[in-house]
């Protein structure tokens, strides 16, 4: 099945229980640009705090971060990450897969338009085999995580990933990849800016204990987040 058939059955993901505020869906873990711009995208149609809803990341070269995302902030990411960017914007986000592996993202407001193609490589199927072995009780084990993050971002090449710690408004975070591809072209501008080529960045971009990885990931999977006491 390919990735376009595979994103319109995750629209009707359903929740994993518990008593954390939980989120089913897919989307790019993160996409970096060789000019310095990221990109990043959630669509989370199963919410636990209210409806699906769908979020644009962009890091701008001198690291300023910018959200959109079409529920409020407190419905979102910006619930999670406001205290560490520089504005968040409700706004009108279009998601569409013009072919079965090409994902188009556009935001009409603020004159975005990003295309990325995914693709397969040995690294990304063992790692979505490995993940479909392990117990639910491992993906939400935040020890194991901790772990795993480090040793699954050097296997797959993309640097230092996060899958546990704390955002940036302070609530913790368990983030469960469970199945990805590797981006493997991908354009994008911002009204005339071109972010050019797909490249590593110089550091590593983080929010949070969140890593952006170091080449475009897109994944399948959940989120869970712990309020803080």
């Amino acid at each position: 099945m390919d990735l376009a058939a595979i994103a319109a059955q995750a629209e009707s993901s359903e929740l994993p229980d518990g008593d954390e505020e939980r989120f089913a869906g897919y989307g790019v873990m993160g996409l970096p640009f060789s000019s310095g711009h990221v990109l990043a995208m959630r669509r989370f149609s199963a919410s636990s705090i209210g409806p699906g809803y769908t979020s644009v990341w962009h890091r701008a070269p001198d690291g300023g971060w910018t959200f959109w995302q079409d529920q409020p902030a407190e419905l979102g990411c910006g619930r999670y990450f406001s205290s560490g960017i520089s504005g968040l914007t409700t706004t009108e986000i279009l998601i569409d897969w013009p072919a079965p592996y090409e994902l188009r993202v556009t935001i009409p407001e603020a004159g975005l338009r990003w295309s990325s193609t995914m693709v397969s490589t040995w690294r990304s199927r063992s790692f979505n085999r490995l993940g479909s072995a392990l117990p639910d009780r491992a993906w939400r084990s935040a020890r194991l995580l901790r772990l795993a993050g480090p040793i699954a971002g050097r296997a797959l090449g993309v640097g230092p990933v996060g899958l546990t710690g704390e955002v940036p408004n302070g609530q913790r975070f368990v983030a469960n990849p469970q199945r990805i591809w590797f981006v493997g072209t991908a354009s994008a501008a911002l009204d005339d800016a071109d972010f050019g080529p797909p490249g590593p960045l110089r550091s590593p971009a983080r929010l949070g204990d969140f890593g952006i990885p170091q080449r475009g990931v897109f994944a399948f999977g959940r989120a869970f987040f712990h309020r803080p006491p």
